[in-house]
């Protein structure tokens, strides 16, 4: 029964963080991109920090080290993630954006090696992280004569979201701090919020005032900071502590699929032949990278299939 029950909330949750793509599209199209970032974590940042307070009994930082961790996540895992995101997802589809954000775990798969030298990749390892470079570059397209399509460039952008998640994973997973992860999600996303607010200002970005009565700017705004936020990272917490690191990555793979048929459905947006064949390239890379790890997680499963 617990194997259905992980099964479904990881469906769940790839559900969810897919179609949260699409609602980033939805509401660009109302909202100016990082104050949108910066409103999705005002709302989900206040969840958490109640929720935090009402789950663990340490619900707010003490000390230096605590408090890097919390910056380490506002700047990279919510700040500059977000930031790149929503702006390069002004002119790419939802599906195309999530499958660019797969690319993560292979990432911080790299980023984790050079941070720690002596666990060097090996040589299958650096051709797995060159596989999907090359697969985001074919889903990029790049045009010799011209590198600086908005295409071109919202694709890299999107690039530089995953690469800011990932390294921020790999920082915050070097810092010793006793602090319980709802704790430091939570006051991440308020200290990431305010920073992309700063940022927002400086770019000197409004709101048009029918954004605030528009069903579509409000439903998107809703879902990105209640459902796909505050819901979903209480559902990638169960999960992180029942599967593992391994297999909870998985979700960054099945994403995109949901991404993909909402996008179609709701938004009208249709993945070409292109897109699949740089998503490949990058499903490819994350085994090549990971392979000892899955590896590992499937001689697991098969022996504990095989006692029961």
């Amino acid at each position: 029964m617990s194997r259905y029950r992980n099964l479904g909330l990881f469906l769940a949750l790839a559900a969810i963080w897919g179609s949260a793509f699409v609602a980033i599209s939805a509401g660009l199209d109302h909202f100016p991109p990082v104050l949108f970032a910066a409103l999705r974590y005002d709302i989900a940042g206040v969840l958490m920090l109640a929720y935090a307070a009402y789950a663990v009994d340490d619900w707010y930082p003490r000390g230096r080290s605590e408090w890097l961790l919390v910056a380490a996540g506002a700047v990279l895992l919510i700040a500059a993630y977000h930031a790149f995101l929503f702006v390069g997802q002004q002119h790419t589809t939802a599906a195309a954006a999530a499958i660019v954000v797969s690319l993560s775990p292979v990432l911080t798969t790299g980023f984790a090696r050079v941070f720690a030298p002596s666990d060097a990749l090996s040589a299958v390892g650096v051709v797995g992280l060159l596989v999907g470079l090359v697969g985001v570059g074919i889903i990029a397209r790049p045009d010799p004569s011209n590198l600086l399509t908005a295409d071109v460039v919202a694709t890299l952008l999107v690039f530089c979201a995953a690469a800011a998640f990932a390294l921020g994973s790999v920082l915050t997973r070097t810092i010793e701090a006793d602090l319980p992860i709802e704790t430091m999600e939570a006051w991440s996303m308020i200290g990431g919020a305010l920073l992309m607010h700063l940022v927002s200002l400086g770019l000197g970005e409004s709101i048009e005032p029918a954004a605030w009565t528009h069903p579509e700017a409000l439903g998107a705004l809703g879902y990105l900071a209640v459902v796909a936020s505050a819901i979903g990272f209480l559902l990638y917490f169960d999960l992180l502590e029942r599967l593992g690191a391994v297999e909870i990555n998985m979700v960054s793979y099945v994403a995109p699929i949901f991404a993909a048929v909402v996008g179609w459905f709701y938004l009208g947006e249709v993945i070409d032949a292109t897109t699949v064949v740089g998503f490949g390239l990058i499903a490819v890379g994350f085994v090549l990278v990971k392979r000892q790890a899955l590896r590992e997680e499937f001689g697991h499963a098969v022996r504990w299939r095989s006692s029961e």
